[in-house]
């Protein structure tokens, strides 16, 4: 029988220091990011963010721990957790959520503990995510 996903700390996908990637990044399982990413991230395990990394990226996973800079939004189906060393400039939304002293985060945080609330926050951020292009920037004015 097959390990299940809590067993299985292989990790598929290493970052390193040093390392620019440009570009969207699609892995099968646990992913370590120590480099800086300009992309999106999509894994289906879980997702360390190392201290000395630096992402301009939506990131999602099933366990996700930020311990450097993400400017972009975060979805986790199991949890999330922001190290003290961690920034989070955009939205999160998961299912639990951990957020050490000294950490940042700056956006809308939906912490969904059912499957119903965690549905419907998917599907609007979705929703929104496919409508905001087409929305009109309005800068410099004031209502």
């Amino acid at each position: 029988m097959p390990p299940s996903r809590h067993e299985d700390f292989s990790i598929n996908t290493i970052i390193g220091p040093n390392t620019l990637v440009n570009g969207n990044i699609e892995t099968g399982g646990f992913t370590r990011v120590d480099g800086s990413v300009r992309g999106n991230v999509t894994a289906r395990g879980r997702v360390v963010i190392g201290e000395k990394a630096r992402m301009k990226s939506n990131v999602s996973g099933t366990s996700i721990t930020v311990g450097g800079v993400v400017c972009g939004n975060i979805i986790a189906s199991e949890r999330i957790i922001v190290l003290s060393t961690g920034l989070v400039l955009g939205d999160i939304i998961t299912r639990r959520i951990q957020a050490d002293e000294g950490c940042l985060i700056h956006g809308k945080i939906l912490v969904c503990p059912d499957e119903k609330s965690w549905t419907k926050a998917l599907t609007e951020h979705r929703d929104y995510q496919s409508i905001k292009p087409a929305l009109p920037v309005f800068s410099g004015l004031h209502g």
